[in-house]
């Protein structure tokens, strides 16, 4: 059998579909555009290899939408043929098993399989690269950190993709708070990779967590060919920029972002209205007015509300619906979550807790009533990790918990959250931060605020 640039069997029989299939990989690693035009002409070359079909699957449902979930059960049933007739390679069966894992609505066991790939062959970039995105999808930083390292010997400066592997590396080492290391490593993989995305991104959120705006700005400015080759993961590298434009107080330049680059394109991929909805809500809490952009996102959320593939993307609904003060469809999709709570799969567990209770109390907050938001996103605060996501794309959440606390007059408890908060970031005060602080300290909630500091 032939292997690829993964060092990893493929069960592909022309050489054609190979080279297919290694420019598929290529681009999958760096967030590239060209992704699915490679991998449907190795489907054209080699329909009946069951390789492709699961990756196709996979893939599918890292889109977290309903449509896209029977796209990656066609694809299933096809590997699964292909499976059936016995000359597979065990990484393509494994592959297969993880799909009908994740299709199972049990992601955890797509990891499963996929890590067995890589005990084997630890060399597998693609397996690596699939692990990492689902536990991003599950919330599991220090189980990405541990999937990366047991990797990373095998990726050694002969490997073709080691860069890509040092970007997961960075992203996994900033989220669990090594932003030291997280820096170093990304930029290494840079040096590697020089159109990896990812791992650039990786340093932006080092920037973002440490309050250092001008050298996060500067970094991505520097790097424009690391992420305009991308799919829609560019918008999302725009959205980081802005959010270091926003700690800097300059929203004029954020809203022009918003306009001419995160939301130019007018989509309804969950990941683009969660970049949007999120910077829109970090914006309307400065005090600046957004005016009809929420009515475009909130259309697109209410066409959404029976969708139930991500937690992470209903919020992101929630949000839209929020700011745009559609109290019933935020009801319906608060009544929609609560039906599918439950202890059985892996999405039923977090939709349990702590979706619906962050769903109720993002509602609540688009309705005024702080008292009731505060309450209920605080019960959900200590477990919104699971959700996915880093923890850039869940500080909204914290933010909104912040600010709805201060409006219903609970400022000792908000006081400790602010703590907990800068003491992630490694102890930098962030401009939203050093704000709250201020408005904590004039209503008399000083102690916990200064015993923090």
């Amino acid at each position: 059998m032939q292997s690829d640039i993964c060092r990893a069997e493929t069960g592909l029989d022309s050489l054609e579909a190979l080279s297919a299939w290694n420019a598929m990989i290529a681009a999958f690693l760096a967030h590239g555009s060209s992704t699915p035009e490679h991998l449907s002409r190795v489907l054209d070359l080699c329909p009946d290899a069951a390789l492709p079909h699961a990756t196709k699957g996979l893939m599918c449902l890292l889109l977290g939408r309903r449509e896209m979930t029977e796209a990656a059960r066609s694809a299933y049933a096809a590997a699964r043929t292909a499976a059936a007739q016995g000359h597979e390679p065990a990484r393509a069966r494994a592959m297969t098993d993880a799909l009908g894992a994740w299709l199972d609505q049990q992601p955890s066991g797509a990891i499963f399989h996929l890590e067995g790939i890589l005990a084997l062959n630890p060399a597998d970039t693609l397996a690596l690269k699939l692990s990492h995105a689902i536990r991003f999808v599950m919330g599991d930083a220090p189980g990405m950190r541990r999937s990366v390292e047991r990797a990373l010997a095998a990726h050694d400066a002969g490997h073709p993709l080691a860069g890509y592997a040092l970007g997961c590396h960075a992203f996994a080492l900033e989220e669990t708070g090594d932003y030291e290391a997280a820096e170093c490593t990304g930029r290494l993989g840079l040096e590697r990779a020089a159109d990896d995305a990812w791992g650039l991104h990786a340093v932006a959120h080092v920037h973002d967590m440490l309050h250092r705006p001008a050298d996060g700005i500067a970094l991505l400015e520097a790097n424009r060919a690391a992420w305009d080759h991308c799919n829609n993961f560019r918008f999302h590298v725009w959205w980081h920029k802005a959010l270091l434009h926003l700690d800097r107080s300059e929203h004029d330049l954020v809203l022009a972002l918003y306009d001419q680059k995160i939301r130019v394109e007018k989509t309804d991929d969950y990941r683009d209205i969660a970049n949007a909805s999120s910077l829109l809500m970090r914006l309307e809490l400065e005090g600046v007015r957004c005016g009809g952009r929420w009515s475009e996102l909130a259309d697109l959320a209410e066409a959404r509300l029976s969708d139930g593939c991500l937690v992470f993307a209903d919020l992101h609904y929630m949000l839209a619906l929020a700011g745009d003060g559609r109290p019933d469809a935020a009801s319906e999709l608060v009544r929609r979550m609560a039906t599918r709570a439950d202890g059985k799969t892996d999405a039923g567990r977090v939709i349990a807790h702590p979706g619906v209770a962050a769903a109720s109390g993002l509602a609540a907050f688009g309705e005024g009533r702080y008292a009731v938001a505060f309450d209920q996103m605080s019960r959900a605060r200590a477990h919104m990790r699971t959700i996915g996501g880093s923890h850039a794309q869940r500080d909204v959440f914290e933010r909104m918990t912040v600010d709805a606390g201060i409006r219903a007059g609970r400022f000792d408890e908000v006081a400790a959250i602010l703590a907990e908060r800068t003491a992630q970031r490694a102890g930098r005060v962030d401009a939203f931060a050093a704000s709250r602080m201020r408005a904590v300290a004039a209503a008399g909630g000083t102690s916990p605020l200064y015993a923090a500091q």
